[in-house]
């Protein structure tokens, strides 16, 4: 059963994509009948443009008001991930070893829900992060359990 943030970003990547850009990943959060829908976007060529954010919007924007997959009003976000992004898979986490990273889980692991470390491996939808030194103990992260994820920059 997908969540409503992976229902959106299947809905939108073809549009994203049609524009030239990559769906980097989209975060919703919703409060009572208010919520925040921010997509991230990349280009690995030349970056993103604001020019890049506005197309995406409009279009977007287009589609949700045809689709209706957010039960309420809304706002809409477009951005580049930045130099702190956000991760969202495993092939992004894997583009990142080597890099810091602080994550926070859905569900505590050790007592923890909050881990920052090196990502040392990225095995399947496992995520081998080595916490609190370079060398420190290495933690298995399942992707499943990872509430938001973003490189320390």
């Amino acid at each position: 059963m997908k969540n409503a943030a992976e229902q959106i970003a299947e809905l939108i990547a073809p549009t994203v994509e049609a524009l030239g850009l990559e769906l980097w990943g989209i975060e919703l959060q919703q409060q009572g009948k208010y919520s925040l829908l921010r997509i991230y976007i990349e280009n690995r060529e030349d970056g993103v443009s604001i020019e890049d954010c506005e197309k995406v919007s409009r279009q977007v924007s287009a589609l949700l008001d045809v689709e209706d997959p957010i039960s309420g009003e809304y706002t809409l976000e477009v951005s580049s991930p930045g130099m702190d992004r956000p991760l969202f898979t495993a092939e992004q986490f894997s583009l990142y070893i080597g890099e810091t990273v602080s994550v926070r889980l859905r569900t505590a692991l050790q007592g923890r829900r909050k881990f920052k470390g090196v990502i040392k491996s990225v095995v399947d939808t496992t995520i081998g992060l080595a916490v609190d030194t370079e060398d420190g103990e290495l933690v298995e992260l399942a992707m499943q359990n990872i509430d938001k994820a973003n490189i320390e920059f």
